[in-house]
């Protein structure tokens, strides 16, 4: 077999030997300075900001740009439409509380399979409390890129949107934006 035609299925590189675009290089290279700067060059990063750091910039701009367009949505709406928004937000699930529900329900199957068939599915059981650890401490875990791809906001994405909502129904005076945009940088910062 020539090694010129060996590749992954779906690999966007042919073969082995290609190399990745230095643009691409150097954006992965940032972002993970970005992330060790904003840790402090600590293992623990900030509570709110775990999860947001260990997701792919494309992804959080996605989940951002999406806010975005859900407030300018929003933007000429009556107070009672932003209050019924507000509170269908605080009923959205976040990625802590996907991620302990689904952890919890494969613990569960896999202990009643490891009492019932084989103790060999209780190894699963301990992967998924260590995952859980890892995520606890510093915010990834083999789910957390899948489910940010798919939109899955954190608490403080989803309260950032909150808060938004609130400026646009006139709850703050101090604000005058009428831009969402700006509205929500104001809301974003630390």
């Amino acid at each position: 077999m020539k090694k010129e035609s060996i590749h992954r299925a779906g690999d966007r590189f042919r073969t082995p030997y290609s190399l990745v675009p230095l643009v691409e290089i150097y954006q992965d290279l940032m972002w993970r300075v970005r992330i060790m700067n904003h840790m402090n060059n600590s293992i623990f990063p900030h509570t709110t900001k775990r999860v947001f750091l260990n997701t792919h910039p494309k992804d959080n701009a996605k989940i951002r740009h999406h806010t975005i367009a859900r407030l300018d949505s929003y933007k000429h709406s009556s107070n009672q439409v932003l209050t019924d928004k507000i509170e269908k937000l605080n009923s959205e699930w976040d990625t802590e509380r996907f991620l302990e529900a689904n952890a919890a329900s494969i613990v569960m199957v896999s202990t009643l399979l490891g009492l019932k068939h084989s103790k060999y599915w209780f190894l699963i059981t301990g992967a998924v409390g260590l995952f859980l650890l890892q995520h606890a401490l510093q915010g990834w875990c083999p789910p957390v890129p899948f489910i940010r791809k798919r939109g899955m906001r954190t608490s403080e994405e989803i309260n950032n949107e909150r808060i938004a909502l609130k400026i646009l129904r006139k709850d703050f005076s101090e604000v005058n934006s009428c831009d969402v945009s700006e509205i929500l940088s104001i809301v974003e910062k630390d």
